[in-house]
Order: structure tokens, then C-alpha cells, then sequence
């Protein structure tokens, strides 16, 4: 893509362009995206660091107390409780077709159908 700093940020051209480029642009991406601002700060220190050709540097104290939770599982965060099955998927779980006759099948199916199709 071609791309154009402009101020502190930057400027998609959307126009792909033949090869590639002279640096990285994920800091201004992960702005762009969303990311909250101390980690875009962070990164940038980081990686002003990392220009000048300092070793990288330790954490700040107390890093971790503020650490965002980016990725699940990670560390001692736990990772997110699996959703709930639909209401209407329990109910089918729980049918047992051989006991029912061919037309109550069809008038459940229906039924759960319906209540699938009335949901927002």
C-alpha cells in the first residue's frame, strides 16, 4: 500500500503500489484499530529505544498491574467462560426423536424453527 506520514500518524494512499517499504507502520496501525492510547505510548518509547540502539528496556514497576489483558490465557488471567448454548439448541438437545411420532417431529421442528426466525 502506499502510505504517507503526516503529523503523528498516517495516511493510507489506497493505492497498492510494486514492493515494499523502508519501515513498519504496525504502531500507527494498532492506533488506528483501536488500541488503547498507554499501549500505543508504550510501543512508541519502545521503539524509540530500540532506534537508538538501547537494550530493550525492563518494564516499568508495577507494569503488571496495569497490563491489559491483550490476549486470553496469558499469565494470570483466565481465559473467557465458553458462551451459553441458545435456548433453543438446548431444547433440541434434549428432544428424543424416537419416541416421537413422525408428525410431533415435524410440529417441534417447526416450532424451534419459529422461535429461531421471531429472534432480533
Amino acid at each position: 500500500m502506499a502510505v504517507r506520514e503526516w503529523k503523528d500518524g498516517i495516511v493510507f494512499l489506497h493505492r497498492v503500489v510494486a514492493g515494499g517499504t523502508d519501515r513498519s507502520y504496525g504502531i500507527q496501525v494498532a492506533r488506528l484499530a483501536g488500541l488503547p492510547e498507554e499501549v500505543v505510548t508504550r510501543a512508541r518509547a519502545l521503539l524509540h529505544e530500540f532506534e537508538q540502539g538501547a537494550p530493550a528496556p525492563a518494564a516499568p514497576a508495577g507494569a503488571d498491574a496495569g497490563q491489559l489483558a491483550l490476549f486470553a490465557g496469558g499469565g494470570s488471567v483466565p481465559p473467557p467462560a465458553p458462551p451459553a448454548p441458545h435456548p433453543v439448541l438446548t431444547e433440541l438437545a434434549a428432544l428424543d426423536p424416537e419416541r416421537m411420532t413422525p408428525l410431533e417431529a415435524l410440529g417441534k421442528l417447526d416450532e424451534l424453527r419459529r422461535r429461531l426466525a421471531s429472534e432480533p
